[in-house]
């Protein structure tokens, strides 16, 4: 118990919370998180997931929608590793999360306790930037201060806190909140360096990442991307969108294969790279590949530098990079590349292909739409056939982990509640977290989830054809009935055999205030990946 007149770690800690607007809470309990969650606050939130791997993802997306980190409480060593795959995507996607972990009490850890984390601070390393268990209890609320601090410093990330469940009771003082830096500009002799280089340039070209729309710095891209009459295409399995995608100077999305990401820039005399890696690869194409243009690459990831095949690095955040290269360059006399050849509508048929009903997709989304993307077997058609116009209008994990999209799309739509929130699965990915659809239940939010079920994991059969295996087993899915499984976890559902109804039912869910699945049965030739 506290000292008489002074506060316990969980009165300070709870005041830290407000003053830092982490009053949502994610998490799944357990019996060393109760002294955290007792007494809890009128003016707190938790949003219960029922697995963690969900907690994770939906702590994820809101935090990427709000702006702010997000507070995440896990359940000793077995709640870390049931996340260890959200915590893994949370690092890729640069997700700013303050992970609260239980511990056994103090008086147990001499031992190997029930329960116990053994090393709590090194199990999820090194997918968190920081993590403490503090050595007093008194130290806690500036522990999770720090951990807050690291993870909104950029490249932001998640961190981690270990709590013994007995140091919520016992005396702390107070926290008195610091200031934190937003951002930082680049070495004003590399700017202009990369100035004088885009001034000297016939045909440069932009590559785009997802930190370009998370660092808010979309529009200050197009407007630069105008400015130079450059193409810009979106960098190998990018999380969000940070450039419109109808727009002319848009050329396309680079894939994750060295041979195919040379072939598409060797016209290009410059490449500028803006927050993103440079290059991200996923699979190994035994073709000769050509040299690269000469490249820079401006973002605040070193890890991402550090590995880069070559080029030169401006370290700085995206917006603050990108606003001081503008200010660097005068108008251009280079003319417009031409702009990108788009794909005809699919035909309608039975049963319905991948293509086509992402075409529908396309023509009723709303233009302020936000979609949540997981469907590996149909990436490619996705990004044919159902062009995303807005910044803010995508998200996906850039961890290549499945399970984020479905319960990410339930944080995101607690984050921006007056905008329509689309989860786009595919029959494999979904049963990763399936749980999620229970929550976005409980929590009331009206997430549309449309399921393509082409009865298989589709992506792995796709690799194994294009690498030219044959027998692969464990491929086959199919039987699962999600309209029935949607229903039992509290939500509305229907499913789509044919094309007469696929435009009304995904009318229909995408005005509907309730969560709604949508389980639509494809089948058709997949794409090649790659």
């Amino acid at each position: 118990m506290a000292e008489q007149g002074r506060s316990t770690v969980r009165e300070v800690t709870r005041e830290l919370m407000r003053g830092l607007g982490l009053t949502t809470v994610f998490g799944n309990p357990g019996s060393t998180e109760l002294g955290f969650l007792d007494e809890w606050p009128d003016d707190f939130r938790y949003v219960l997931g029922l697995q963690e791997l969900c907690v994770l993802s939906m702590a994820d997306g809101y935090a990427q929608y709000t702006g702010n980190a997000a507070m995440v409480s896990l359940h000793s060593v077995g709640g870390v590793g049931h996340a260890m795959g959200g915590i893994a995507t949370a690092f890729r996607n640069h997700t700013p999360l303050v992970i609260l972990t239980g511990q056994q009490s103090r008086e147990l850890l001499t031992g190997e306790p029930f329960l116990g984390s053994v090393d709590a601070t090194e199990f999820p390393k090194p997918y968190v930037k920081f993590a403490v268990e503090p050595m007093r209890a008194r130290d806690v609320p500036a522990a999770i201060l720090r951990a807050y601090q690291v993870a909104t410093q950029a490249p932001y990330g998640p961190t981690l806190v270990s709590v013994p469940g007995d140091d919520w009771g016992q005396p702390a003082d107070p926290i008195v909140l610091r200031p934190r830096s937003s951002g930082y500009a680049p070495d004003p002799r590399l700017l202009a360096e990369l100035a004088e280089a885009l001034r000297n340039s016939r045909r440069p070209a932009l590559v785009v990442g997802g930190s370009v729309d998370a660092d808010g710095a979309a529009a200050e891209v197009v407007t630069l991307a105008e400015k130079l009459n450059a193409h810009v295409w979106t960098s190998p399995m990018s999380g969000r969108c940070s450039f419109p995608e109808e727009h002319p100077l848009f050329a396309g999305f680079l894939p994750p294969a060295k041979v195919r990401i040379t072939a598409a820039l060797a016209d290009y005399d410059l490449v500028v790279v803006l927050g993103a890696p440079a290059f991200l690869q996923h699979v190994v194409i035994d073709e000769q590949s050509v040299a690269l243009p000469p490249l820079y690459l401006l973002g605040d990831d070193d890890s991402a530098h550090a590995w880069a095949p070559e080029g030169i690095s401006v370290r700085s955040t995206v917006r603050l990079g990108v606003t001081a290269l503008l200010a660097e360059l005068g108008p251009t006399d280079r003319p417009a590349p031409a702009p990108r050849a788009r794909a005809a509508k699919p035909e309608a048929s039975e049963p319905m292909t991948g293509p086509y009903v992402l075409s529908v997709l396309s023509e009723l989304l709303p233009d302020d739409a936000i979609l949540v993307e997981e469907i590996p077997s149909n990436r490619g058609d996705l990004h044919e056939y159902l062009p995303i116009r807005h910044a803010g209008g995508f998200l996906t994990g850039q961890s290549g982990v499945l399970g984020f999209s479905l319960s990410a799309a339930v944080g995101v739509s607690l984050a921006q509640p007056d905008r329509p929130v689309v989860a786009l699965v595919g029959d494999g990915s979904s049963m990763y977290s399936i749980q999620g659809l229970w929550t976005a239940a409980r929590e009331h939010t009206p997430v549309t989830f449309v399921v393509l079920d082409n009865g298989q994991y589709g992506a792995l059969r796709n690799h194994a054809h294009d690498f030219g295996m044959s027998k692969t087993p464990g491929t086959e899915l199919g039987g699962i009935d999600f309209r029935a499984l949607a229903i039992s976890l509290g939500c509305d559902a229907e499913y789509v055999q044919t094309p007469a109804q696929l435009a009304p039912t995904l009318e229909a869910a995408l005005a509907s205030d309730r969560p709604t699945l949508v389980h639509v049965r494809i089948g058709g030739k997949l794409r090649e990946m790659y």
